[in-house]
């Protein structure tokens, strides 16, 4: 066996899958679908701090502080120019209590109806039953010209 591949199972071994997902994170990603940005609040904590994927379009990638900032710089703007959702197909909890969701982008770009899908992994951390940093890796040149 190659040392990558052992590399490999070590990392994959250290995942387990989650059982129970916090409310703040079913409540996040519903408030990802319905656009609801009274939903994404009430799922963020006061010092939510989100990291979105360099390279992003609308020039929104990078890092962002503060619940209202994410939601209305970040995801405002995306809504405005998409009509997209981040849809979980999979989620992990790590031993460190990270939660691991992939899953992909799927939508359109409003402009041009041209079809976005692009594969996601968020990396979420959750302090006082709310969802207080949320890291996005995505490929972001599968989503297009807005």
């Amino acid at each position: 066996m190659t040392t990558s591949r052992v590399q490999y199972q070590r990392v994959i071994s250290t995942i387990v899958q989650a059982h129970t997902v916090p409310g703040s994170v079913e409540r996040l990603y519903a408030g990802f679908a319905s656009r609801d940005p009274l939903m994404l609040a009430s799922a963020l904590h006061e010092r939510f701090t989100l990291f979105a994927s360099a390279g992003m379009p609308l020039g929104v990638g990078g890092r962002h502080d503060g619940a209202e900032r994410a939601i209305t710089d970040v995801w405002g703007h995306v809504n405005g120019a998409y009509d997209i959702a981040p849809l979980p197909s999979r989620m992990w909890t790590t031993p460190e209590g990270v939660i691991v969701v992939h899953g992909w982008y799927r939508g359109v770009v409003r402009r041009s109806c041209e079809p976005v899908d692009a594969e996601f992994v968020h990396l979420l951390q959750v302090e006082d039953g709310l969802v207080v940093e949320l890291r996005q890796i995505t490929d972001t040149a599968a989503w297009g010209c807005p």
